[in-house]
């Protein structure tokens, strides 16, 4: 038997499209999650796509129909059941299932002491972070159980695996994720639902932005913040580049890929 001939044939059997896919992404107006509804659309998905700002999120979803993708707005809130609930049924009565989630919604903050923060802050950072996870999955994962499985995807940071210089209630909140994640794939992995978490280093996004600017030492350069937060590749990502990350665990070509925190962080966590 040609052993290579083999490999090369299965390889040839992995699919990595998402061609005819309901997905769910969240956090979908802007950064990340309009990447990722502009990469998972030119794929094929079939999008629903759920943030607050409902002017930009309308823009996103009338320029993936105007370039012949679907793609349906649903205005909410993560930190709301009910506005989740209704983008997953939106989902299920626009395209008759979910075969994909990307829990992608999230806010930081930066440069404050933990001492300082009050609990309006608090409760914000979780509630985001953590609260929209979990009515993300709570949702998605009890429409995929009638469908026969599916894949969830969520955003998680660099914070949720070390101490980094965002404030400490976003680095717990990015840990819960972490924890989520793997608590849903271990619950629901016999029953085709596979879980998976980006654990996403600095990118170009108005969050990262702004938390940039409530910290001193990100806003020096080269060898000063290099010290800071030593990193691989020194620079930021474009969002389309952790967005394709999440369009491969969506799709099937990562059929074997379940609890995982898949780093896309530039080497962050490495060096």
């Amino acid at each position: 038997m040609n052993t290579s001939k083999g490999l090369l044939s299965a390889m040839k059997k992995i699919d990595y499209s998402l061609s005819g896919m309901s997905v769910l992404i969240t956090g979908a107006s802007s950064g990340i999650g309009a990447a990722a509804a502009h990469a998972f659309a030119a794929d094929g998905a079939r999008l629903t796509l759920l943030a607050r700002r409902d002017d930009l999120l309308e823009r996103v979803a009338e320029k993936i129909e105007s370039e012949g993708g679907e793609a349906v707005a649903v205005p909410g809130d993560v930190r709301r059941a009910a506005d989740v609930q209704r983008a997953v049924d939106t989902a299920v009565d626009r395209y008759g299932r979910l075969d994909a989630a990307f829990n992608n919604a999230g806010y930081g903050t930066a440069g404050t002491k933990l001492h300082l923060i009050d609990d309006a802050e608090y409760d914000l950072l979780m509630d985001v972070n953590v609260r929209g996870v979990w009515n993300g999955l709570r949702s998605e994962i009890a429409v995929m159980l009638r469908g026969g499985g599916g894949s969830i995807v969520n955003t998680s940071s660099v914070g949720g695996v070390m101490a980094t210089r965002a404030s400490a209630p976003y680095i717990a909140a990015k840990h819960a994720v972490i924890g989520l994640t793997r608590a849903a794939a271990a619950e629901y992995g016999d029953q085709g639902i596979r879980v998976n978490a980006l654990i996403v280093g600095r990118t170009r996004t108005a969050m990262a932005s702004r938390a940039a600017q409530e910290d001193p030492v990100d806003r020096g350069a080269g060898p000063a913040r290099r010290r800071a937060a030593p990193v691989i590749q020194d620079r930021y990502a474009d969002p389309a580049e952790v967005a394709e990350a999440a369009r491969w665990l969506c799709s099937p070509a990562s059929s074997f890929v379940t609890g995982s925190a898949m780093a896309v962080d530039g080497g962050r966590t490495a060096a």
